[in-house]
């Protein structure tokens, strides 16, 4: 079940050893679907980096289980012009997706960034500004799109865009800590959620059951992060 209002983090990978995108015209196809199934689904679209063989998401639903049905439409929709484009048939796409609750004011931006340096981690490039299939352009250049959304904590960061891309963009100055980057991974892979105490029993209370786990993962410095599934 995917919450209204709770920013998701999640990665949807290619089955098997398949790859997603092997031209241009693919990625575009997909920021095309994407952007069809976020509006018919009500949900707005933080960030993203569209990578050979997964996709990293940041994004919240304005409605209860819109992410869910925003991924299977896109899913369905891709998934139906690749096989056409390369003559194949089956699904592209792994059937399970985890996404990771995000607790906005304490993790959002980090997980924002943690997207945007997927080129740079993995060795594509060496600055998020050189790869094109990534949101990187339109939160820290400011390049026009009909697909991003801005959440408030990312507004926030200024009290207009020039200043709020500005800040976010010296961000990029320094690296995520190595610690934060591999809890930021850990969670998503895990589908667990990323925050404190006090979000994880809010999940759990909307939810309406335990979803939590007890164990504990080791704290990036001057972070305290706690798990639940």
């Amino acid at each position: 079940m995917s919450l209204a209002g709770i920013p998701q983090h999640l990665i949807q990978r290619v089955h098997y050893n398949f790859k997603s995108f092997y031209k241009t015209k693919d990625f575009e196809k997909y920021l095309d679907c994407l952007r069809h199934a976020a509006s018919e689904e009500a949900v707005s679209i933080h960030a993203y980096a569209l990578m050979s063989n997964h996709v990293h998401l940041l994004m919240t639903s304005k409605v209860q289980d819109g992410v869910s049905r925003m991924m299977r439409r896109l899913t369905r929709e891709y998934t139906h012009y690749f096989n056409l484009e390369y003559y194949r048939k089956g699904r592209l796409w792994n059937d399970r997706v985890r996404p990771s609750l995000i607790e906005a004011d304490d993790y959002l931006i980090a997980c924002q960034r943690y997207i945007e340096l997927s080129p740079v981690r993995t060795g594509i490039v060496s600055h998020p500004a050189e790869y094109a299939w990534s949101s990187y352009g339109v939160n820290a250049l400011g390049e026009p799109s009909d697909l991003i959304k801005p959440h408030p904590v990312y507004k926030a960061m200024g009290f207009n865009k020039p200043q709020r891309i500005e800040a976010y963009r010296q961000l990029f100055g320094h690296a995520l800590e190595a610690n934060l980057v591999k809890t930021i991974s850990k969670h998503t892979d895990d589908g667990y959620c990323l925050g404190g105490d006090a979000f994880r029993l809010e999940i759990e209370r909307m939810l309406g059951r335990r979803r939590a786990s007890s164990k504990r993962s080791r704290p990036a410095k001057k972070l305290q992060l706690r798990s639940c599934n």
